[in-house]
């Protein structure tokens, strides 16, 4: 067994999974201390932080010797829960894949980043790498929060599954919450109600004619378009009654070039013409949770240096992609500092059967480290 893929055994072993997805669970606290045991064992510098008590970020510098291009590379140790898996941290390896919770997303990442470390100390750079195990990705990312109010570097990239191809797009989301608001009445007394939920009705049919606009005109080359949906509902007191309040949750996903501020027109100038055209009708809007969609040009000299080191090792020129789902890449690049995402592939993301693949992990940490020498050389 390689040093990576025993690396990531332990990894998965460890049971991570974020206590604000899954309450009452144990955290990144334990996973935590072992990156840090294992970095410091590799003669790695570590910087400790604490974003949330108990739940910390681990930090490790290999300091170059100065006047070269400093480099951040990042990855989550929080994972999601374990719903319908047997045995979600007990690894397991069949042939040339490692099947546990994690495994995939992404502590493979992980585990690359961690050897990249490792081999970097042993080198002669210029320029300082800095790798960041953070907590919380996988609900509120106050881990990546916290690693940009304090580091700062040239480039960064995070490693993400990316099936060894070089992802430099990926959406964004917006959370809304629409209320319709009704008048209460008995059942029996129409004159005197004003239904809510129907109210509802109106305002869905409009968001479904927005999402059906929006992706019939797909304007990104890796992402298409943005889109919407209606994510929960609810209203009303009793069968007996008119509601006369119905709450409707909406998640709309962002291209880049789609601000907030577009999204929020385009819902309220729903509201506005259902309220025209029906004196009775009452809604509100209210904007939740932003997360920003992220991009960065295929020139960049952090993309062409991972470009060029990955068709270096794989003998073959691999793709620019778009990500599926938001990442931290979006949080790192909002800080001013130009990141790409790329890391060993594999299947099953939240899933009840996941697993890495564990010689896309062996070819991460050669390119990530080849990347490393002729980045901050």
């Amino acid at each position: 067994m390689s040093e990576a893929t025993e690396l990531l055994r332990q990894l998965v072993a460890i049971d991570s999974i974020n206590p604000d997805l899954v309450p009452g669970s144990v955290g990144e606290g334990e996973i935590a201390r072992f990156v840090a045991n294992w970095l410091e064992h590799a003669d790695v510098e570590v910087v400790l932080d604490e974003p949330v008590p108990g739940r910390p970020n681990v930090v490790g510098v290999v300091h170059g010797s100065g006047g070269g291009r400093a480099l951040l590379l990042n990855a989550h140790m929080d994972t999601v829960g374990v719903f319908g898996m047997e045995r979600p941290h007990d690894p397991i390896i069949e042939g040339h894949r490692l099947y546990g919770r994690g495994a995939y997303d992404m502590k493979a990442g992980l585990a690359a980043i961690l050897m990249t470390a490792a081999a970097a100390r042993k080198r002669s750079l210029r320029g300082d790498l800095i790798v960041t195990a953070v907590m919380d990705e996988e609900y509120a990312s106050l881990g990546t929060s916290a690693i940009v109010k304090r580091w700062h570097a040239d480039a960064a990239i995070v490693t993400e599954p990316t099936e060894l191809d070089v992802c430099v797009a990926h959406k964004g989301f917006i959370w809304f919450d629409i209320e319709t608001i009704g008048k209460a009445a008995h059942g029996s007394r129409p004159q005197l109600g004003i239904d809510a939920i129907v109210k509802m009705g109106k305002v869905l049919q409009g968001l479904e004619h927005l999402d059906l606009t929006l992706r019939s005109a797909p304007s990104h080359p890796y992402l298409s378009s943005g889109s919407l949906h209606a994510s929960l509902i609810q209203g009303g007191q009793e069968l007996s009654s008119y509601p006369a309040q119905c709450l409707l949750s909406v998640e709309r996903r962002t291209i880049p070039g789609e601000t907030q501020e577009i999204a929020e027109s385009q819902i309220q100038r729903i509201l506005d013409e259902i309220a025209t055209a029906d004196p009775t009708f009452k809604a509100s809007l209210k904007t939740g949770m932003i997360r920003d969609p992220f991009e960065i040009a295929e020139d960049a000299p952090i993309v062409k240096t991972i470009y060029h080191q990955a068709a270096m090792q794989l003998g073959r020129q691999p793709r620019f992609i778009g990500g599926l789902g938001w990442m931290d890449s979006a949080l790192l690049s909002a800080a001013g500092i130009p990141t790409v995402i790329f890391g060993p592939g594999g299947e099953g993301a939240h899933a009840a059967v996941e697993w890495a693949d564990l010689d896309q992990l062996e070819q991460s940490c050669e390119i990530l480290q080849a990347t490393v020498q002729a980045f901050c050389a």
